[in-house]
């Protein structure tokens, strides 16, 4: 499979996405919230840029798969299948935070193979795939992207979206753990964090109870930019309690602390 063929297609998605996500960025178009209990919100702009995708996908590709955040699963067992998570941060979105991103993914039987994480508002474009490198493509050019090296915990920078999305007890007792041997932790960048660990500015982001569009596409990314994404245990995952990390040797300590 020409994996790198399908570069410039999905670099296409990321610019069907951004025309539907830009025009509705801080225009005050609400959101719904799509949790029983707490606050899931989804936006216009979260609904309209995947069915956008989707669309694009479905005329140009119609044998590929899709899964994605606000409609499901459309052939998920296909031999190349789009994860799409159309805005990640929607909550940074309705709050006029320009961290938000769009996050796609491909899979080749199963394997992430290539990704990208989007921020339209700043102008990045984040794309890469294990074996084939990272680049950052912005309104200065292309650039390309590394991890950083040779750092340990206690040099490092760290990153979680909130640490009220641990589970109470080991979770948090867990992150407090990593949050006291790191040098700095920042919180609320979502997938923007995993860009920066791609692109060495930070180091580790740590998460849970992620799905698989939160991570396929920044995983692709991390991948190419020689960085490493396990779960908490450090065993291959695609979702759920996840470490991104710039090398091997940083996520090994990150794992042996979060182990207690």
């Amino acid at each position: 499979m020409d994996i790198v063929a399908l570069e410039p297609f999905l670099l296409e998605l990321a610019a069907v996405a951004a025309g539907e996500t830009l025009p509705r960025f801080r225009a005050g178009t609400g959101c719904d919230n799509k949790a029983e209990a707490g606050f899931d919100p989804v936006t216009e702009a979260d609904r309209c840029a995947e069915a956008a995708i989707r669309a694009r996908i479905a005329a140009v590709h119609p044998d590929h798969g899709v899964i994605g955040e606000e409609y499901g699963e459309d052939r998920p067992d296909a031999e190349l299948v789009w994860v799409l998570d159309p805005v990640d941060g929607t909550r940074a979105f309705i709050a006029g935070a320009p961290v938000w991103t769009t996050l796609i993914g491909l899979r080749w039987r199963g394997r992430t193979v290539l990704g990208l994480i989007a921020q339209p508002v700043l102008g990045e474009i984040y794309v890469g795939g294990a074996g084939l490198g990272a680049r950052l493509i912005d309104r200065s050019g292309v650039r390309a992207l590394a991890t950083r090296t040779g750092v340990r915990l206690a040099d490092a920078i760290a990153a979680t979206t909130d640490p009220a999305l641990f589970a109470a007890g080991s979770e948090e007792a867990a992150w407090e753990r990593l949050r006291l041997g790191v040098r700095l932790a920042r919180y609320g960048l979502d997938g923007y964090a995993m860009a920066q660990v791609a692109a060495g500015h930070i180091d580790l982001v740590v998460e849970s109870g992620l799905k698989p569009w939160d991570a396929c596409g920044p995983r692709a990314v991390i991948e190419g930019a020689r960085g490493v994404v396990t779960d908490w245990e450090g065993a291959d995952a695609g979702a759920g309690r996840l470490v991104f990390a710039g090398s091997e040797t940083l996520a090994a300590e990150a794992w042996r602390v979060l182990a207690g």
